[in-house]
């Protein structure tokens, strides 16, 4: 069987369920899921082929296909396959008693500061009246190590999602600001691939997920949620179960039918263009080409 290795911020229970529940292997997929420290990180071996897939944010695959001044310096054929989420409980989170006031002169983490989490911060704290340049910013990595530093004390406020969340609110931390109420329609989660070498394989296991997801959404698969979410995320039967609700949440949970809408590109666009332009030598910005027909950004089947 193929066999493929994954990279992911946040061990993947879809990708789990879809294994479990023999997905993979109806389609002839073996997977190896290995875990990246950021996304400048993921890119960089998803480009020298060290990766094959990537469960990532699509903003990833927009900065590092058409913005020259990304964090490795270069853009590459790196495309979407397919959506699998829509931010999953996504949000700007504070240790307990935080209030918008008290973001001010605080350090807020983030994975580096050119992350699509980072512009989607940079939103959510201005919707509460916090302008960007009042906090200042540590690049503390992926989101399960900005929730340990958020539990430590590292760091006031951060971006949480996939689960992390639940574990910050069982610890007493609060939601300062929801993306699925600020930012929709958004994605949080995509497959991608670098290249062609690995797009089959790559479409292959976003079936499977997209099938999976379908039967979770359809009231299935419970008991292997739950186990996996306690079992992969360390959450007790309460949170598992309240994960479980997050995935079949249609603001913020699974897109079961993989599409990349136009709408929810044209929110991480515009947060992009809004935090960190980019000018064009047309006078327009470097990311007004993703949004073209003929852009590649999203592989297509046939």
């Amino acid at each position: 069987m193929p066999r493929i290795v994954i990279g992911s911020f946040t061990p993947s229970v879809l990708l789990d369920v879809a294994d479990r529940a023999g997905r993979l292997r109806e389609r002839g997929l073996e997977v190896e899921e290995v875990p990246v420290t950021s996304s400048p990180a993921q890119f960089r071996s998803l480009i020298d082929e060290e990766l094959d897939v990537a469960l990532t944010s699509p903003d990833n695959v927009l900065a590092y296909r058409f913005n020259p001044l990304n964090p490795l310096g270069e853009v590459a054929d790196v495309r979407i396959v397919a959506a699998v989420d829509r931010g999953m409980g996504l949000g700007l989170y504070g240790r307990p008693g935080t209030t918008a006031a008290d973001l001010v002169g605080a350090r807020v983490g983030v994975d580096v500061a050119t992350s699509g989490f980072a512009l989607a911060l940079y939103a959510l704290a201005d919707s509460l009246g916090v302008a960007r340049d009042q906090y200042e910013l540590v690049q503390l990595g992926s989101t399960p190590r900005r929730l340990e530093a958020l539990l430590a004390g590292s760091c006031t406020a951060t971006m949480l999602n996939a689960g992390n969340e639940l574990v910050a609110e069982q610890h007493g931390c609060v939601r300062l600001a929801s993306g699925a109420e600020q930012l929709s329609p958004y994605l949080g989660t995509v497959v991608a691939v670098a290249g062609t070498a690995r797009t089959e394989e790559a479409r292959l296991l976003a079936d499977a997920l997209l099938e999976t997801a379908r039967e979770i959404v359809s009231g299935g698969l419970d008991d292997e949620v739950t186990e996996s979410a306690a079992r992969r995320l360390d959450l007790d039967d309460d949170l598992a179960r309240r994960y479980l609700a997050r995935l079949r949440d249609p603001r913020d949970g699974l897109v079961p039918d993989g599409d990349v809408d136009r709408g929810s590109l044209v929110t991480l666009v515009r947060l992009r263009t809004t935090y960190l332009p980019t000018p064009s030598d047309d006078g327009g910005d470097v990311l007004d080409a993703a949004l073209e027909a003929d852009s590649g950004l999203v592989s297509r089947h046939g």
